[in-house]
């Protein structure tokens, strides 16, 4: 799976949140600041090259949808990001943030209490 950029990732948040439609669907609930309608058109040709989304013609336009699942591309995502930064530990990860201050210790047994659930 290529690794998107981060114009590209903003384009898939959007293509996700809409599932199907046309560049001006995706344009209107992408994240601010919204880029020009033949950038967002020329990203999501790329991601059509990549294989996150397939384009049909319908007229004069092109509808798009996903080809790849927000939930799928998160776990890809996340498990590189683990594996790059951190050692390939989540351990390391939540330290990290637990530090840094960024995590509550509230969110931390909301967390624990999760993973006990899935036990």
């Amino acid at each position: 799976m290529e690794k998107l950029t981060k114009q590209e990732e903003l384009a898939m948040q959007a293509i996700w949140k809409v599932g199907m439609g046309i560049v001006k669907d995706f344009l209107e609930v992408h994240l601010a600041p919204q880029p020009p309608y033949t950038t967002l058109a020329s990203t999501i040709k790329n991601l059509e090259k990549k294989g996150y989304v397939k384009g049909e013609k319908l007229g004069n336009t092109y509808q798009y949808r996903p080809m790849v699942e927000e939930e799928f591309y998160k776990q890809q995502f996340m498990s590189g990001f683990v594996k790059d930064y951190f050692e390939n530990s989540y351990k390391q990860l939540v330290t990290f943030f637990a530090e840094h201050r960024e995590i509550s210790p509230d969110d931390l047994k909301e967390i624990l209490e999760l993973i006990e659930q899935k036990k």
